[in-house]
């Protein structure tokens, strides 16, 4: 296995840290060690990109596990800030981006049965960048006028990025399904 490989394993083992400190009551500081963690686990996420492109390290499996580590990653968050009192996160936003991961995990299944590989798209990339943003403002949740507004502005730019990112793949990959279904 090569190291951006596992930079993005690495990425997925941080999950259950950055959940326990993100829902942990007894611990004052717990939300800060979980930003850290979800920052880190992020920047392993442009890290592993940089090497594989840069030294010829793209495989198949990084191709497939690389997105999968980032909805993993998303969607955990997504999940805790929804049963997370202090933040209000509508339940309606986090379904309409984990549907939007499952529909496209879908349509790589349906792919990788058919010998392609779907890799991740602009769109995709900066739906990600946009979430995983919203995500770090979320668990901050600082209690500032301006901060709150920021929150905001990335909550809905994720959910236009992940509605457009959706019709993206679509589009582009539509073929997948006239082929997965002969």
């Amino acid at each position: 296995m090569n190291l951006p490989n596992k930079l993005t394993m690495l990425r997925v083992c941080m999950i259950p840290f950055f959940i326990y400190f993100l829902l942990s009551t007894s611990m004052p500081n717990g939300k800060f060690i979980a930003c850290a963690i979800f920052i880190l686990a992020s920047l392993t996420d442009w890290f592993d990109g940089y090497l594989a492109r840069k030294h010829h390290l793209v495989t198949n499996f990084g191709k497939f596990m690389d997105p999968l580590a980032d909805k993993l990653l998303v969607s955990s968050a997504l999940i805790c800030f929804v049963a997370m009192d202090s933040i209000k996160l509508p339940a309606w936003i986090v379904i309409v981006i984990i549907s939007r991961e499952f529909i496209i995990s879908g349509f790589r299944l349906i792919a990788s049965d058919n010998g392609v590989v779907i890799a991740a798209s602009y769109w995709g990339k900066f739906k990600t960048v946009s979430q995983m943003i919203m995500s770090i403002l979320l668990i901050l949740h600082l209690d500032q006028k301006g901060f709150y507004v920021a929150e905001q502005i990335f909550i809905y730019i994720s959910v236009i990025l992940t509605i457009v990112s959706l019709i993206d793949y679509i589009v582009k990959n539509k073929n997948v399904l006239s082929e997965g279904s002969k």
